[in-house]
């Protein structure tokens, strides 16, 4: 039996650190080079967050093609009994968005380590300088559509009482104010929740222990479709992850997100 399989989606420090050494941990760092370099979690692979994204306009933020991920998973060891514990240093869009990636690619041993290396830090876990050897073993994988709303699927579903749109851009790019494409405003219907508002400061960006009331508040909630989106799925890869540690049984991720969706002539706007 895997060392992780009593615990839920979201992990603090603690239960990290005692389960480093186990043999099927893949532990999956997504800050920055430079971050990386000057100290990371003992144990753990870079991924370049660009990595994740096709990376072509003007919709950068849709899926890498699959010869893209395979290669990617190999350089992380992939392997069946893999379990995944990602973290980022940003509140977790970039984590997010790879616990997305993994749900894509069927995978679904995964944790996400809540407040990255924030919390790390602020408990004064130990850091390291080695780089783990990089994989080679080839590895084939069959993506899985049901986590990713297409442009086509979310215009179709437009006005369903079941749907709720969650737009983690900020107020100004959802009003209008903030123009980022050749369209302004949201997608119609679409609540406007700040992927940074569901981070709490004052416990190392760990998610806020009130989320799940802010949410109903809203209108997302449990018993509807939530998909969620930002301008490239970077911001909503928090959302998405958000979502899923709630448990929410219907969650998608627009990929294309506003990059693909503001800068399309057949798509309807509210402003």
């Amino acid at each position: 039996m895997t060392a992780f399989a009593e615990l839920p989606l979201l992990i603090e420090p603690a239960q990290l650190a005692s389960r480093l050494d186990a043999p099927e941990l893949i532990l999956v760092d997504l800050t920055s080079t430079a971050r990386y370099a000057a100290g990371h979690i003992p144990g753990a692979r870079f991924v370049d967050p660009k990595r994740t994204q096709l990376g072509q306009p003007p919709a950068p933020g849709l899926q890498p093609e699959r010869e893209q991920l395979e290669q990617l998973f190999s350089e992380l060891g992939h392997n069946p009994d893999a379990v995944y514990v990602v973290y980022d240093d940003e509140g977790g869009g970039w984590a997010g968005r790879f616990i997305w990636l993994l749900d894509v690619i069927g995978h679904a041993h995964y944790h996400y380590l809540d407040g990255g290396l924030h919390a790390w830090l602020a408990e004064e876990r130990p850091l390291s300088s080695e780089t783990p050897q990089a994989g080679n073993a080839s590895v084939a994988l069959t993506l899985n559509d049901a986590p990713t709303a297409s442009r086509a699927y979310l215009q179709s579903r437009l006005g369903a009482a079941d749907l709720a749109i969650w737009d983690a851009r900020s107020p100004g790019e959802y009003s209008g104010a903030k123009v980022l494409a050749q369209k302004a405003g949201h997608i119609p219907g679409a609540v406007n929740f700040e992927w940074t508002a569901g981070m709490d400061p004052a416990r190392a960006l760990r998610m806020r222990q009130d989320l799940q009331t802010q949410l109903n508040s809203l209108g997302i909630t449990a018993d509807k479709e939530i998909i969620t989106h930002c301008q490239t799925h970077h911001r909503s890869g928090f959302t998405y992850l958000a979502a899923k540690v709630l448990g929410y049984p219907r969650v998608k991720a627009y990929a294309g997100s506003w990059g693909e969706w503001g800068n399309h002539p057949d798509t309807p706007v509210e402003r």
